[in-house]
C-alpha cells in the first residue's frame, strides 16, 4: 500500500515543485500593492503600467527582431551543415565542419560571449566593421549557437529520411537543386520549424551571450528584466512573465490540437 502511495505523491510533490512559483508569479501580477510579497487586493494596475513602460517595450521589439532574424538566418546556415555532413559522405574538413557544428551546444555561454566579444573588437579594429556592439552582434552571436541546434535537428530528420525518394527523383532526370528544393526540403520541413522556432526560444531567452555583445540602445528584454529584479522584483515584472507565460501556454494547447487533428487524419 505504500508502494503504491509513493508515486502519485512524488508525482504531485513534483509539479508543486515547478509550478507553485509559476501560479504565485501569476496571482501576484494581479495585486494592488508595490509591494511583490504582501497582497494589496485585485488590480489590474501593473498590466497598465507595463504598456506605458517604454524601456520595457522598446527591449521586448528589439528582442523579437533579433530572434526572427537569428533563427532564420540559423537555419538556413543549420540546414545546410546537416545536408552537408548527411550526404556527402566523407570529405577532407568532415571533422572540422562537425566539430564547428556541434561545439556551441556544450560550450559555455561565457566564454562564446567573450570570445564573440574579442572577435568583434578584434573585426572593428581591423576592417571596420562592425562599428561598435548593437543589434547587428547580437544577431550574428545568436546565429551562431542557434545554427548548431537547427543542424542537430535537421540531421536527424535527413539520417530517418528514405532516400530512394531522392534517388528516384534524380532517375528522372531531376538535377541536385531540384531535387532539394521538390522532394528533401518538403520532407524534412517539419523538422525545419521545429529547429526555427527552437532557435527564436533559445535568441528570445539569451541573457549571457547577449550582455557581452550588446551595446548602448541594444538591451534586449532579458537584459531589461535581469537589470530590474536585481533591484527588486517589481509587478510590472510579474504582469511581463504572466502575459509571456499566457502566450506560450495558448501556443502550447494550439500546437496540440493541430498535432491531435493531424494524427486523426492520418488514422
Amino acid at each position: 500500500m505504500g508502494r503504491g502511495w509513493f508515486l502519485p505523491m512524488a508525482v504531485v510533490a513534483g509539479f508543486v515543485f515547478l509550478y507553485a512559483p509559476i501560479i504565485s508569479l501569476v496571482v501576484f501580477s494581479f495585486n494592488e500593492s508595490r509591494l511583490v510579497t504582501v497582497w494589496g487586493g485585485f488590480s489590474t494596475r501593473w498590466y497598465g503600467e507595463l504598456i506605458r513602460d517604454r524601456q520595457i517595450l522598446g527591449a521586448a521589439w528589439i528582442s523579437l527582431q533579433v530572434a526572427f532574424a537569428s533563427a532564420t538566418v540559423a537555419t538556413v546556415i543549420g540546414t545546410l551543415a546537416a545536408f552537408v555532413l548527411t550526404r556527402f559522405g566523407s570529405f577532407r574538413g568532415r571533422l572540422l565542419l562537425t566539430g564547428m557544428a556541434t561545439a556551441p551546444l556544450v560550450m559555455p555561454e561565457v566564454i562564446t560571449g567573450l570570445s564573440l566579444l574579442l572577435l568583434f573588437v578584434s573585426m572593428e579594429l581591423t576592417l571596420g566593421w562592425p562599428a561598435g556592439r548593437g543589434l547587428t552582434t547580437i544577431i550574428i552571436a545568436h546565429t551562431t549557437f542557434c545554427a548548431a541546434f537547427v543542424a542537430v535537428i535537421a540531421q536527424s530528420r535527413l539520417r530517418d529520411m528514405d532516400e530512394s525518394l531522392e534517388e528516384a527523383a534524380r532517375d528522372l532526370g531531376a538535377g541536385p537543386v531540384r531535387v532539394f528544393f521538390d522532394i528533401t526540403l518538403p520532407v524534412i520541413a517539419p523538422a525545419l520549424v521545429a529547429g526555427w522556432l527552437l532557435a527564436f526560444t533559445l535568441s528570445l531567452d539569451d541573457l549571457v551571450i547577449a550582455s557581452f555583445v550588446s551595446g548602448p540602445g541594444a538591451s534586449t528584454l532579458p537584459m531589461v528584466i535581469f537589470s530590474k529584479v536585481r533591484l527588486g522584483v517589481s509587478p510590472d515584472v510579474n504582469a511581463l512573465a504572466t502575459i509571456i507565460i499566457g502566450i506560450v501556454t495558448v501556443s502550447v494547447i494550439i500546437a496540440g490540437v493541430l498535432m491531435r487533428r493531424r494524427a486523426a487524419r492520418g488514422g
